[in-house]
């Protein structure tokens, strides 16, 4: 059973709140609806604390609280989670949003990434020096939960999945401790994280390979909902024998508004989002 955070004595809370650089966000708060919000509308959940961490201190602080105190935790980073893992009742919820950095080394085609950054964030980092990290397709997602997830994107023929271009993480695991994984350096903690579970530990950082990518052609091919199976049927015949730099995948959808033309609006349609990264010519 649970503790919940609310039977905790007023003097652990405030002990607590002075070891942290950051925020902590409770219910009552005014802040406190619009920190547990996710990018699913259908997730509700109530944390009983929200700690907004600033750098890693934060999290140690924060998982060796959430131990000491027999607290359900949940780790968040950019809210993306369908399932709203992100998010827990009653629990200790460690916000990663505050973990913001890029560092681009053009020499090595490297980026390492805070823990709570956005792959928008990412792209706009890396792209004036003609490089891009294989990512997911929206650019609002986390990317701790995309990377540790697998991650399949647009670059996904050519260069693999996020994990494949993971080189190195710094952890905060259960216990409090810090280190740093990679294929030379806790080779299996290294490897979990990289398809073989989940809950081993928080990332603060990732340090990804980049690759030459500077401009692609892409965009949605459209055909009415009822093609859906011909389309598909065509699709997985195409698809196998086409060159690694052009990405397709399938979606039903109905259509928004603009920047589609206005007699496509409100309809469905199968579709096909390309990109293709290969020589423009």
């Amino acid at each position: 059973m649970k503790t919940l955070i609310k039977d905790l004595p007023t003097a652990v809370l405030d002990t607590f709140s002075s070891q942290l650089r950051g925020n902590i966000v409770l219910p009552g708060d005014p802040a406190y609806d619009q920190e547990r919000k996710v990018y699913n509308g259908m997730i509700d959940k109530h944390p009983g604390m929200i700690v907004k961490c600033v750098d890693v201190a934060d999290v140690i602080a924060s998982v060796n609280f959430g131990r000491e105190n027999n607290l359900l935790v949940a780790v968040r980073g950019g809210g993306h989670n369908g399932g709203g893992l992100g998010l827990c009742d009653d629990g200790l919820v460690v916000d990663l949003s505050g973990l913001k950095f890029i560092r681009v080394n053009v020499a090595q085609k490297t980026v390492r990434v805070g823990g709570g950054n956005l792959w928008g964030e990412v792209d706009h980092a890396t792209h004036p020096f003609g490089l891009a990290v294989p990512a997911g397709i929206i650019s609002t997602t986390g990317v701790g939960g995309l990377t540790l997830g697998g991650g399949v994107g647009h670059l996904s023929r050519k260069y693999g999945l996020t994990i494949d271009n993971l080189l190195e993480a710094d952890m905060v695991l259960a216990d409090g401790r810090f280190v740093t994984v990679s294929a030379s350096e806790y080779k299996d903690l290294f490897w979990a994280i990289r398809g073989g579970g989940g809950n081993y530990g928080i990332v603060t950082s990732f340090k990804f390979q980049a690759h030459d990518v500077k401009t692609v052609y892409g965009g949605p091919t459209l055909w009415p909902i009822e093609k859906t199976e011909e389309i598909m049927d065509w699709y997985h015949k195409f698809i196998n024998s086409a060159p690694d730099e052009l990405n397709g995948f399938i979606a039903t959808m109905v259509i928004p508004g603009a920047p589609f033309p206005e007699h496509l609006h409100k309809k469905q349609f199968c579709g096909i989002v390309w990109c293709y990264t290969g020589d423009m010519e």
